[in-house]
C-alpha cells in the first residue's frame, strides 16, 4: 500500500461519482499527454497565510497530486491530480486530516472570471493613478513658475518624463477603452467608448508633438497630466460599477450554495445510503438531519420539523413543517431529523427557478436602456460634430487652444452616466426585491409596477390560503343510491381531482387520504380539465363523470358562504363538497394599503356572487363595484382589457393555470410562489414568500427605483447642460472635464445602489 495514500471514509465516496465531479472538476492534458483532473475546493478553518502552506503540503503529499495552490484570502484551493492514482474524496480527506475542512466549489469557474476581471481592473486603475500622480509632480513647476523662471531645457526634460509615464497609461490602463472603440468601428458601429478613445488619442498625439517639436503645429503645451487624470477618474467610476455587478453575482452563488452535495437516500429496507444530489429522482425517500439543507423539493414523509426559508422567501422566522408539508430545496432543516419524499429535482425545483429568474433579470437590458442605445449613435455623431465645430471655431480665435477645447468637449459629453442611469438602478432594485422574496423575471416590470394604477386580484390561492380545508360532504338523493356513502363519494372525487393542481382539487385529495372510501368508476379515460370550471372523464362503463363548480354543473342552491365543488355522473349531481377558505395573512392590510395609495383594486372570482361579495366585504372592498363574481377566464381577460382601454395600467396578481391568459394580458403580472408553472412563465415577478404584503412593498420599491432613475437622468442631463457650454467656451480644461465625467458616472452608480435598500 502506498504510504502517501489517503483513505477516505464512506461518507466522502460520493465525491468520486462522475456526475458529482462534473460540478467542480475540469479535465486537462498533462505534460506527458495524460488526462488529469483539476478540482476546485472551498476551504474553511484558515486563520492566516501560514494555513495555506499547511494545506498545500497536505495535498501535495497525496499520491497522484501534481500540484496544489491555496488562497488564504479567498479560502479556495485548486488541485491538479491524476485519477489513475488517487480520488477526489482523498483530497478532501487530506485537508481534513490537516485540521481544516473542504467542500467542492462548483462556482469556481465563474468566480475565477470575476477575480480575473477584478484584478485587471484594479491594476489598470493603480497604474493610471500612480502615473497620474507622478505626471502631476512633473507638471506642477510649469503651472506655478513665473514667466522665465523655468529654464526651457528643464521644461523639456519634465515633458519627456511625463511622456514616458503616459505610455503605460495609454497602452495598459486605457487599452480596453481603445480596443472597444476600434472593435466598434470595425463592426460599423459607433460606441460610447469612441468619444473617450478619440479624446485620449488626440490628447496623446498632440502632447507628444508638443513634447518633441515645441515649435511645430501642436505648439509647446502638453496635457499628459489631464490625460492620466482622466483615465484614472474614468477607471475609478467603472471599477465601482464592476463591484456592483460582482455583488449581484455573489448573491446568486450564495443562493446556489444552499444545496448540499450529498443526500442520504433510503434503500428499500429503510437503511440510508450517501448519494450525490445529482442522482436523486422524483419518488426517492431521503433522510435529512438537523442543520442540513433539503436537497430537492418534496414533502415531509415522516417526522415534524421547522425550516429556515429566509434566503428563498425573505421570511426570517423558521416555518413549521408538519407531516405532509411542502419542503423547498435550499431551505435548512432547523427542527428535527425528518424523512422526505422527493417531488422535483434539478432545474424543476423552486431554488433553480429563483436562480434562473435572478440570472435572467440581471442579464436583461430594460426598455429605457434600449431606447438609450437607439439614440446613442445620433447622440455620438452630434458629440463628434460639436467637437469638430468647436475646434474649427477656436482654430480661428486661438489656434493654440483648438485641440484642447475639442478634447474637453469629447470628454465632458461622454454619455456613460446616461447609459448607466436606468440599468444600474433597476438591477439594484431587482436584487433588493429578491432578498425580500420577490423574484423579478423582467426588469421592465419594475417600471410597470411603479406606474400601475389598478390591481386585479384572483381569489383562490391568492387572496385566500392556497390550502383550503374540506368542511362537509353532502350526498344528493341520486348520490345516496350511487355512492352509498360520503366517504365513497369523496374517494371518487379525489381519484378525479388528482389530475388537477387547483387548490380545491388538491384539498379533496388531501381529505380523501384520511378516509376509508373506495372510488367508483376508475380507471379514468379521456380526462379533460376545463379551465376555470372543472374536470371531466369517462369510466370503463362509458359513464361521464364531472367534478367542478356549481355554476358549471347547474347547481343553483349551493352553500353561499363557502367554496364548493360538485361531483356528477352523466349530468346528475351526486355530491357537494364545501370548503373553509381563510384569507391569507396580511391580505386585508395589503388591499387597504393599495387603496390608500389611490390604486384601484378589483376582486376576480369564479365563485357565486354572494360568496364573492362576502369576501370583498371582509377585505374592505365595495361589494358591487369592486367584485367580478362567476368570472370565467375569458371574463377575467375582458375585464383587464376594458381597464386598459380606459387608460389604466393594470397589474394582475394571480395563482393557478386558469390565470395564465389574464396574466399574459396585464401590463405587469405577479404570481404567488406556489403558483402553477404555466402561470409563472407568464409572470413578470414571482412572490416566492407568498405574502401579499410583499406585493405592496414591491410596488414601493419599484416607485423608489423609478424615482432614482429620474434623479440619475436629471443629474446626467444637468451635468451636460452645465459643462458642455463651459467646454465650448474654453473654460473647462481636459483634466476638469475628465473629473466631471467620472464623478458623474460614479454618482449615478452610487445613487442606483440605494434602490436595493429595504
Amino acid at each position: 500500500m502506498n504510504p502517501n495514500a489517503v483513505v477516505a471514509p464512506a461518507g466522502l465516496a460520493v465525491l468520486d461519482d462522475p456526475v458529482e465531479q462534473g460540478r467542480y472538476t475540469r479535465w486537462v492534458v498533462g505534460a506527458g499527454g495524460e488526462r488529469l483532473a483539476e478540482s476546485a475546493l472551498q476551504l474553511s478553518g484558515l486563520r492566516c497565510a501560514a494555513c495555506a502552506g499547511i494545506i498545500e503540503q497536505a495535498l501535495t503529499a497525496v499520491s497522484g497530486v501534481r500540484w496544489a495552490q491555496v488562497s488564504a484570502a479567498g479560502q479556495r484551493a485548486s488541485v491538479r491530480w491524476d485519477p489513475a492514482h488517487t480520488r477526489a474524496s482523498a483530497l478532501v480527506q487530506a485537508v481534513r486530516n490537516a485540521g481544516y475542512d473542504a467542500v467542492p466549489d462548483a462556482a469556481a469557474p465563474a468566480r475565477a472570471l470575476r477575480r480575473s476581471e477584478y484584478r485587471q481592473a484594479l491594476w489598470r486603475l493603480f497604474v493610471a493613478s500612480l502615473c497620474a500622480m507622478q505626471i502631476m509632480m512633473m507638471a506642477t513647476p510649469s503651472y506655478v513658475a513665473d514667466p522665465g523662471e523655468l529654464a526651457p531645457d528643464m521644461r523639456q526634460l519634465l515633458n519627456w518624463g511625463s511622456w514616458l509615464l503616459a505610455l503605460p497609461v495609454m497602452l495598459f490602463s486605457a487599452g480596453p477603452i481603445l480596443a472597444a472603440a476600434a472593435k466598434g468601428l470595425r463592426a460599423g458601429r459607433i460606441t460610447m467608448d469612441l468619444p473617450v478613445a478619440l479624446a485620449l488619442a488626440i490628447t496623446f498625439v498632440a502632447s507628444t508633438g508638443a513634447t518633441f517639436s515645441p515649435a511645430g503645429p501642436f505648439g509647446h503645451e502638453v496635457f499628459f497630466d489631464s490625460l492620466a487624470m482622466f483615465v484614472s477618474f474614468l477607471l475609478g467610476a467603472r471599477f465601482v460599477e464592476m463591484l456592483a455587478r460582482h455583488r449581484a453575482a455573489d448573491a446568486l452563488e450564495q443562493t446556489l450554495a444552499r444545496l448540499p452535495e450529498v443526500a442520504w437516500r433510503l434503500r428499500g429496507d429503510g437503511t440510508p445510503e450517501s448519494v450525490s444530489v445529482q442522482r436523486l429522482q422524483p419518488g426517492d425517500e431521503v433522510r435529512v438531519p438537523v442543520g442540513q439543507a433539503f436537497a430537492a423539493d418534496g414533502r415531509v414523509l415522516r417526522g415534524h420539523t421547522r425550516a429556515d426559508e429566509s434566503l428563498l422567501t425573505g421570511e426570517s422566522l423558521p416555518v413549521d413543517k408538519p407531516l405532509g408539508a411542502d419542503l423547498v430545496a435550499g431551505s435548512i432543516n432547523v427542527g428535527a431529523p425528518v424523512d422526505m419524499t422527493v417531488q422535483r429535482v434539478g432545474h424543476d425545483t423552486r431554488l433553480e427557478a429563483i436562480v434562473s429568474m435572478m440570472r435572467s433579470a440581471l442579464s436583461q437590458r430594460p426598455a429605457s436602456a434600449r431606447v438609450a442605445d437607439r439614440w446613442a449613435a445620433p447622440f455620438l455623431w452630434a458629440v463628434l460634430l460639436l467637437a469638430a465645430g468647436a475646434a474649427a471655431v477656436w482654430s480661428v480665435l486661438d489656434p493654440s487652444r483648438a485641440v484642447w477645447v475639442a478634447v474637453s468637449v469629447l470628454i465632458v459629453t461622454c454619455p456613460c452616466a446616461l447609459s448607466l442611469a436606468a440599468p444600474a438602478t433597476l438591477v439594484a432594485a431587482a436584487r433588493g426585491l429578491a432578498q425580500r422574496g420577490v423574484m423579478v423575471q423582467n426588469l421592465d416590470a419594475i417600471e410597470q409596477l411603479a406606474r400601475a394604477d389598478h390591481f386585479f386580484f384572483d381569489k383562490t390561492g391568492t387572496l385566500t390560503d392556497d390550502k383550503p380545508q374540506l368542511r362537509d360532504t353532502q350526498l344528493t338523493a341520486a348520490g345516496t343510491g350511487v355512492c352509498t356513502s360520503a366517504d365513497r363519494a369523496l374517494a371518487t372525487a379525489a381519484a378525479l381531482a388528482g389530475h388537477s393542481s387547483h387548490p380545491l382539487a388538491q384539498a379533496v385529495v388531501a381529505a380523501a387520504a384520511d378516509s376509508a372510501g373506495t372510488p367508483l368508476g376508475t380507471p379514468w379515460a379521456d380526462v379533460q380539465e376545463h379551465i376555470g370550471r372543472g374536470l371531466q372523464a369517462h369510466d370503463s362503463d362509458g359513464h361521464t363523470w364531472q367534478l367542478g363548480s356549481e355554476a358549471w354543473l347547474g347547481v343553483a342552491d349551493g352553500p353561499e358562504q363557502a367554496a364548493a365543488l360538485c361531483l356528477a355522473r352523466d349530468g346528475e349531481v351526486l355530491a357537494t363538497f364545501s370548503f373553509d377558505e381563510t384569507l391569507r395573512d396580511g391580505a386585508v392590510q395589503a388591499v387597504q394599503a393599495l387603496r390608500a395609495q389611490g390604486v384601484g383594486v378589483t376582486l376576480l372570482s369564479g365563485d357565486a356572487p354572494e360568496r364573492a361579495r362576502a369576501l370583498a366585504r371582509r377585505l374592505g372592498l365595495h361589494a358591487d363595484s369592486d367584485v367580478m363574481a362567476g368570472a370565467t377566464p375569458p371574463d377575467k381577460l375582458a375585464a383587464v382589457a376594458r381597464a386598459q382601454a380606459a387608460g389604466l395600467r393594470v397589474a394582475m396578481v394571480g395563482d393557478g393555470i386558469n390565470d395564465a391568459p389574464v396574466l399574459a394580458r396585464a401590463d405587469v403580472a405577479l404570481v404567488m410562489g406556489q403558483g402553477a408553472l404555466v402561470s409563472r412563465s407568464q409572470a413578470d415577478a414571482v412572490v416566492m414568500s407568498n405574502r401579499l404584503g410583499d406585493v405592496v412593498r414591491a410596488r414601493d420599491t419599484a416607485k423608489r427605483a423609478l424615482h432614482i432613475v429620474r434623479q440619475n437622468m436629471l443629474w446626467a442631463a444637468g451635468y451636460n447642460a452645465v459643462c458642455v457650454p463651459l467646454a465650448l467656451l474654453g473654460w473647462l480644461p481636459p483634466w476638469a472635464a475628465g473629473l466631471g465625467m467620472a464623478a458623474s458616472s460614479m454618482a449615478v452608480v452610487l445613487n442606483a445602489l440605494r434602490a436595493a435598500r429595504h
